[in-house]
């Protein structure tokens, strides 16, 4: 058997950081870690990394990954910084793009220069003859056009959240819309657009994705198609789902170790729609946001996934619904306790102290979104007005986390924010808040090692040792050597899975079908 020899920055992400000169591959897995050749390598040819770094492959621990796949085969707006821009990039998308329905993404009030929405009649100025809608960026509201909205208006016309005159559709009225998008998308098209969001998330050094799924398609069908796809993923790229479910039953009749994520398992909305739940007020109101349940309807879900041996975990954005996920885990944990459960809270961006306390006495991991943090479409701005400078500035406190010895991971939650492992470092590193900021090397940890750690893989992945699978990033330059607030500029030059460079996805659907059936890998 050939191996391959690389000589370089060897950044490993080891339990000490080690950083070697050489690492060997052999059969897809690491043969070799270290300073010194051994005698069976010296005579071996050596590819030497210049000024580049080798570093495990990076782990998206908390993405929408049908969702995503979806949107990224769209209309990506969230760079733009006004509504006339916008509709320019739609007027160029409709012109090029023969989709009988089109999607568009990342639309924010906060970041436009306009301060608001596009409205359906903008829409219909540059898509007036097929149907179209417009998601905001937070995944809890879309508009419209007049083609679409007559497709769906009975079926939402009674919901809340129905806003025929402006066209926003949000809470139930949009998740009807969206149920009605992805029912409208085939089979062949789901399973295409996974295979381009897995060579999108390649292109970002990104070998495995935690997806959330179980919203949108009939018959949780988006759960079966990303097992069936993640099963049969070419070239060693890695797929862990989550259903979204408060039933326990579907994750095990799907023979799933774990449950939960977003929607169904939301335990409150978002400060994007001012209704995440909040022990205070939002500023100059009543309104304290929206729990979704009872701490007993939650502690109910908690212990049948808890007794039934899951893994689980929940969304929480504001400081209610934070210390309610605790609440409610510990309760399952206390009524039966388990070693290395590893359930999690997701987002976690306002945190108590009571909680964090819960958290780092019972091992509750969090699966976080650095991206949040300087997040053009959530401005600090839009957020000090929403809740106040004191409460603004206990967001995403990340290194509290990390000296509490929380494991945090790192997810993008997309299509909200974009997969970027480099951005989630950055953000973490450079906090506008210096005293929440991360070194490089716990940035890389939490992007790398504690991803795989998140769903039981550190075994074979998330680390550059011997006899662990030879998944790697290698970047432009050693990060540990660059300047914190430069971080930035560092670029994934290539992804290698088992050893070998990452091809795209090439498999036709039945292709994909027939290998995700007889597949045996974890899923």
């Amino acid at each position: 058997m050939s191996v391959d020899l690389y000589e370089g920055a060897i950044l490993t992400v080891d339990k000490d950081d080690s950083v070697h000169r050489y690492l060997a591959v052999e059969d897809g897995k690491i043969a070799f870690v270290g300073d010194k050749l051994p005698a069976e390598l010296a005579d071996k040819p050596v590819q030497s990394l210049g000024g580049r770094a080798l570093v495990p492959s990076f782990v998206d621990t908390h993405e929408h990954f049908a969702s995503f796949s979806t949107f990224n085969a769209g209309l990506n707006v969230m760079e733009a910084r006004s509504n006339a821009e916008i509709m320019e990039m739609v007027a160029d998308f409709v012109a090029k793009s023969d989709a009988k329905t089109l999607i568009a993404f990342g639309a924010s009030p906060y970041s436009v220069a306009e301060g608001r929405l596009l409205s359906r009649e903008e829409l219909d100025r540059v898509c007036p003859d097929r149907p179209m809608m417009m998601g905001k960026y937070d995944g809890h509201a879309c508009v419209v056009n007049s083609k679409l909205l007559e497709k769906v208006d009975a079926k939402v016309r009674d919901l809340r959240g129905y806003h025929p005159d402006t066209g926003e559709m949000n809470q139930e009225a949009f998740f009807a819309v969206s149920d009605y998008i992805t029912g409208s998308l085939s089979i062949p098209d789901l399973v295409a657009n996974m295979q381009r969001g897995m060579d999108y998330l390649a292109s970002k050094g990104i070998g495995m994705v935690h997806t959330v799924s179980g919203i949108g398609f009939a018959a949780n069908l988006d759960i079966t198609l990303e097992m069936l796809v993640g099963k049969g993923a070419q070239h060693g790229f890695q797929v862990r789902v989550f259903p979204q479910s408060m039933d326990v039953g579907v994750a095990r009749v799907r023979r799933l170790p774990r449950i939960g994520g977003c929607f169904a398992n939301a335990l409150d909305g978002c400060f994007g729609s001012a209704d995440a739940a909040l022990i205070e007020p939002y500023i100059g109101t009543d309104d304290h946001g929206v729990l979704y349940y009872t701490d007993e309807q939650v502690i109910d879900f908690c212990r049948a996934a808890h007794d039934a041996g899951l893994q689980i975990e929940m969304h929480a954005i504001g400081d209610a619904a934070f210390d309610q996920a605790t609440r409610c885990l510990k309760a399952a944990i206390d009524a039966n306790p388990r070693a290395d459960h590893r359930h999690g809270i997701i987002h976690d961006c306002l945190p108590t102290q009571e909680g964090i306390e819960i958290c780092a006495a019972y091992g509750i991991q969090m699966p976080m979104q650095t991206s949040f943090i300087g997040w053009p479409q959530e401005p600090d701005s839009y957020l000090q007005e929403l809740l106040g400078p004191e409460r603004a500035a206990r967001l995403n406190p990340i290194r509290t986390f990390w000296d509490k010895g929380i494991v945090v991971s790192a997810g993008s939650d997309a299509p909200c924010t974009d997969p970027d492992p480099i951005m989630w470092m950055d953000r973490a590193m450079n906090n506008p808040d210096e005293t929440q900021r991360l070194t490089v090397r716990e940035a890389l940890r939490m992007c790398t090692y504690n991803g795989a750690w998140t769903t039981f893989d550190e075994d074979l992945r998330g680390s550059l040792e011997v006899g662990k699978i030879a998944d790697m990033v290698l970047l432009s330059e050693n990060p540990y050597e660059v300047p914190s607030d430069e971080i930035g500029r560092v670029k994934v030059d290539g992804l290698f899975l088992g050893g070998e460079p990452y091809k795209p996805q090439s498999q036709s659907v039945a292709g994909v079908v027939v290998r995700g059936l007889v597949s045996k890998a974890r899923i």
